[in-house]
């Protein structure tokens, strides 16, 4: 068991610190590797994906917490944008555990593989958003982050793929783009593992130490590990050049995108 702590606890350390840059909850990235480690470990592999997922939303929880704090302290996070978009990105994560408890694990990893490459391509892609164009108010608000709440929780995100861009797209900074999706990644992640937890609750043949869909061991390794290196990641974002980075973040999760489509076959 030690051996593995350690390895949770490295990839926490190397995920926290690009979800504190890029203002991303470190999910596209923690989901494929640990489907990995938990096939390694030999976990039933009808719950593997679950397990990840779940996982991966309950470890933003406490990546959200530490990178905005950081966000905040630089006057990144725009609370306005916060305020409304909360509701929505609650009511439709909660949607998606529903569903993703439903889906075969085969069907869920094609949905997180099409998200991983959507999120990569929009990462590479450099496109100048329209100067009058504005984010969505009321009704039309609510839709998208119910949309973005559904689509990060069957992919174990924390929503800063889609939600970044939207929000440049719409002209915001990307400075605060970055410091307000580290926001937006609680209720979405919080919602989100509330609802892995509750849909996992006695189901058997999960591993000894889980929580429902989560594995307790493999989120205290990753909860240790961002909490040292969020906070040098947000730190970052203010004093590197942030696209350069970015499209190398798209690389590696092409890679793993890649990877993971091969081990369907």
């Amino acid at each position: 068991m030690l051996e593995w702590l350690i390895i949770y606890l490295l990839m926490g350390l190397a995920v926290g610190f690009l979800a504190g840059m890029l203002g991303l909850g470190g999910g596209v990235l923690l989901v494929p590797l640990m489907v990995f480690l938990f096939t390694a470990q030999h976990f039933p592999s009808d719950r593997v994906l679950q397990l990840a997922l779940g996982t991966s939303l309950a470890s933003i929880v406490f990546t959200s917490i530490s990178g905005l704090r950081a966000h905040q302290k630089r006057g990144a996070v725009r609370w306005d944008i916060v305020r409304d978009a909360s509701p929505g990105l609650v009511i439709g994560t909660l949607l998606g555990t529903l569903v993703a408890e439903r889906l075969p694990s085969h069907y869920l990893a094609i949905v997180f593989v099409l998200f991983v490459s959507y999120a990569a391509t929009q990462l590479l892609r450099n496109i100048e958003p329209t100067p009058s164009r504005k984010l969505p108010k009321g009704v039309r608000m609510w839709l998208a982050s119910g949309a973005i709440g559904l689509i990060s929780s069957l992919a174990g995100a924390g929503g800063g793929i889609l939600t970044i861009p939207l929000m440049i797209m719409c002209n915001v900074p990307i400075r605060n783009a970055i410091g307000t999706s580290s926001a937006l990644l609680l209720p979405i992640a919080a919602a989100g593992a509330a609802g892995y937890i509750w849909t996992g609750l006695g189901k058997e043949h999960l591993p000894a130490f889980s929580l429902g869909y989560v594995y307790l061991p493999a989120l205290l390794g990753i909860v240790v590990g961002t909490f040292i290196t969020v906070p040098w990641g947000a730190i970052a974002a203010h004093r590197m050049p942030v696209p350069r980075l970015k499209k190398i973040f798209a690389v590696i999760l092409l890679a793993l995108a890649t990877k993971m489509l091969f081990d369907l076959r």
